[in-house]
Protein backbone atom coordinates (compact mmCIF):
# COMPACT_ATOMS: atom_id res chain seq x y z
CA UNK A 1 0.00 0.00 0.00
CA UNK A 2 1.48 3.47 -0.90
CA UNK A 3 1.67 6.74 1.70
CA UNK A 4 -1.03 8.46 -0.32
CA UNK A 5 -3.54 5.27 0.20
CA UNK A 6 -2.45 4.92 3.74
CA UNK A 7 -3.69 8.20 4.28
CA UNK A 8 -6.56 7.81 2.39
CA UNK A 9 -7.35 5.60 4.50
CA UNK A 10 -6.74 7.87 7.79
CA UNK A 11 -8.39 11.42 6.60
CA UNK A 12 -12.00 9.16 6.30
CA UNK A 13 -14.48 9.98 3.75
CA UNK A 14 -15.40 13.76 3.45
CA UNK A 15 -19.28 12.53 3.23
CA UNK A 16 -19.40 12.41 6.54
CA UNK A 17 -18.33 15.52 7.24
CA UNK A 18 -21.13 16.57 4.77
CA UNK A 19 -23.17 14.51 6.69
CA UNK A 20 -22.69 15.88 10.44
CA UNK A 21 -23.30 19.86 9.05
CA UNK A 22 -26.60 18.92 7.41
CA UNK A 23 -27.47 17.15 11.08
CA UNK A 24 -26.25 19.74 12.49
CA UNK A 25 -28.12 22.54 10.36
CA UNK A 26 -31.54 19.96 11.01
CA UNK A 27 -31.52 19.90 7.09
CA UNK A 28 -33.26 16.85 5.66
CA UNK A 29 -30.61 14.54 3.91
CA UNK A 30 -30.02 10.96 2.36
CA UNK A 31 -26.92 9.13 2.25
CA UNK A 32 -27.47 7.35 -1.33
CA UNK A 33 -23.83 5.47 -0.56
CA UNK A 34 -20.19 5.85 -0.01
CA UNK A 35 -19.86 8.49 -2.38
CA UNK A 36 -22.45 10.37 -2.30
CA UNK A 37 -25.15 12.40 -0.22
CA UNK A 38 -28.02 14.49 -0.98
CA UNK A 39 -29.31 17.07 1.36
CA UNK A 40 -32.15 19.84 0.58
CA UNK A 41 -31.36 23.50 2.15
CA UNK A 42 -34.42 26.48 2.46
CA UNK A 43 -33.20 29.21 0.62
CA UNK A 44 -34.88 32.94 0.51
CA UNK A 45 -36.30 31.76 -3.05
CA UNK A 46 -36.77 28.40 -2.77
CA UNK A 47 -35.59 25.00 -1.53
CA UNK A 48 -32.17 23.88 -3.18
CA UNK A 49 -31.65 20.43 -3.71
CA UNK A 50 -27.68 19.88 -2.85
CA UNK A 51 -25.86 17.09 -4.04
CA UNK A 52 -22.39 16.55 -2.63
CA UNK A 53 -20.00 13.56 -4.56
CA UNK A 54 -16.72 12.39 -3.34
CA UNK A 55 -14.84 11.21 -7.06
CA UNK A 56 -11.89 9.18 -5.41
CA UNK A 57 -10.84 8.81 -8.94
CA UNK A 58 -9.74 12.42 -8.69
CA UNK A 59 -9.76 13.28 -4.94
CA UNK A 60 -12.28 15.72 -5.10
CA UNK A 61 -16.01 16.82 -3.48
CA UNK A 62 -18.48 17.64 -5.82
CA UNK A 63 -20.98 20.24 -4.91
CA UNK A 64 -24.09 20.23 -6.93
CA UNK A 65 -27.27 22.73 -6.38
CA UNK A 66 -30.47 22.59 -8.42
CA UNK A 67 -33.25 24.64 -8.19
CA UNK A 68 -36.41 23.67 -9.22
CA UNK A 69 -36.58 25.66 -12.18
CA UNK A 70 -37.19 23.64 -15.83
CA UNK A 71 -35.61 25.78 -18.44
CA UNK A 72 -38.54 25.43 -21.59
CA UNK A 73 -36.95 24.74 -25.14
CA UNK A 74 -37.49 28.62 -26.46
CA UNK A 75 -36.14 30.34 -23.48
CA UNK A 76 -32.89 28.13 -23.46
CA UNK A 77 -30.22 30.30 -25.59
CA UNK A 78 -31.35 33.43 -23.19
CA UNK A 79 -30.59 31.15 -20.23
CA UNK A 80 -27.20 30.20 -21.62
CA UNK A 81 -26.42 33.81 -22.27
CA UNK A 82 -27.34 34.83 -18.86
CA UNK A 83 -25.31 31.90 -17.10
CA UNK A 84 -22.20 33.20 -19.32
CA UNK A 85 -22.77 36.62 -18.24
CA UNK A 86 -22.87 35.32 -14.38
CA UNK A 87 -19.92 33.13 -14.66
CA UNK A 88 -18.08 36.17 -15.41
CA UNK A 89 -18.60 37.65 -11.95
CA UNK A 90 -18.15 34.11 -9.83
CA UNK A 91 -14.67 33.77 -8.83
CA UNK A 92 -15.41 30.20 -7.21
CA UNK A 93 -17.98 27.67 -8.71
CA UNK A 94 -19.86 28.13 -11.90
CA UNK A 95 -23.76 27.48 -12.78
CA UNK A 96 -24.47 25.16 -15.70
CA UNK A 97 -28.03 23.55 -17.30
CA UNK A 98 -27.71 20.06 -17.09
CA UNK A 99 -29.29 19.53 -20.81
CA UNK A 100 -30.76 16.39 -19.97
CA UNK A 101 -33.24 17.94 -17.61
CA UNK A 102 -33.11 21.10 -18.64
CA UNK A 103 -32.30 22.12 -14.83
CA UNK A 104 -30.11 25.35 -13.82
CA UNK A 105 -27.50 24.52 -11.14
CA UNK A 106 -24.39 25.87 -8.79
CA UNK A 107 -21.28 23.54 -9.40
CA UNK A 108 -17.82 23.82 -7.41
CA UNK A 109 -15.53 21.18 -6.50
CA UNK A 110 -12.83 20.96 -3.52
CA UNK A 111 -9.94 19.31 -4.40
CA UNK A 112 -8.47 17.16 -1.45
CA UNK A 113 -5.46 15.47 -3.24
CA UNK A 114 -3.07 13.60 -1.69
CA UNK A 115 -5.25 12.23 1.83
CA UNK A 116 -5.78 15.68 2.28
CA UNK A 117 -8.82 15.70 4.91
CA UNK A 118 -12.00 17.86 4.95
CA UNK A 119 -12.70 20.04 7.51
CA UNK A 120 -16.24 20.73 8.54
CA UNK A 121 -15.10 24.59 7.75
CA UNK A 122 -13.93 24.04 4.39
CA UNK A 123 -17.40 22.16 3.39
CA UNK A 124 -19.00 25.00 4.99
CA UNK A 125 -17.37 27.07 2.54
CA UNK A 126 -17.99 25.23 -0.69
CA UNK A 127 -22.27 25.02 0.38
CA UNK A 128 -21.91 28.86 1.41
CA UNK A 129 -20.49 29.31 -1.82
CA UNK A 130 -23.17 27.65 -3.76
CA UNK A 131 -25.90 28.94 -1.90
CA UNK A 132 -24.98 32.54 -1.88
CA UNK A 133 -24.51 32.74 -5.68
CA UNK A 134 -28.21 30.47 -6.18
CA UNK A 135 -29.64 33.07 -3.80
CA UNK A 136 -28.41 35.94 -5.79
CA UNK A 137 -28.75 35.11 -9.21
CA UNK A 138 -32.29 33.04 -8.72
CA UNK A 139 -34.58 35.98 -9.54
CA UNK A 140 -32.35 36.78 -12.89
CA UNK A 141 -33.13 33.09 -13.88
CA UNK A 142 -36.63 33.81 -13.20
CA UNK A 143 -36.89 37.34 -15.10
CA UNK A 144 -35.66 34.96 -18.22
CA UNK A 145 -37.43 32.05 -17.84
CA UNK A 146 -40.92 33.25 -16.71
CA UNK A 147 -41.30 37.22 -17.26
CA UNK A 148 -39.43 36.81 -21.22
CA UNK A 149 -36.71 39.22 -20.09
CA UNK A 150 -33.26 39.47 -22.32
CA UNK A 151 -30.17 38.05 -20.30
CA UNK A 152 -28.52 41.29 -19.99
CA UNK A 153 -31.89 43.26 -18.59
CA UNK A 154 -31.79 39.71 -16.15
CA UNK A 155 -28.16 40.46 -14.78
CA UNK A 156 -28.64 44.21 -14.36
CA UNK A 157 -31.69 43.71 -12.04
CA UNK A 158 -29.70 40.63 -10.18
CA UNK A 159 -26.75 43.13 -9.56
CA UNK A 160 -28.67 46.56 -8.37
CA UNK A 161 -28.29 46.42 -4.77
CA UNK A 162 -30.64 49.01 -2.61
CA UNK A 163 -28.85 51.36 0.29
CA UNK A 164 -30.32 53.57 2.61
CA UNK A 165 -33.15 52.93 4.76
CA UNK A 166 -37.02 53.88 2.75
Amino acid sequence: MSLIEIARNQSGNPLDVVERMAAGNDWPFERSGEDEIALVVTGRWTNYQVSFTWMNDIEALHLACAFDMKVPEPRLADVLQLIALINEQLWIGHFDVWMQDGVVMFRHALVLAGGVAASSRQCEAVLGSGLDSCERYYPAFQFVVWAGKSARDAMDSAMFETSGEA
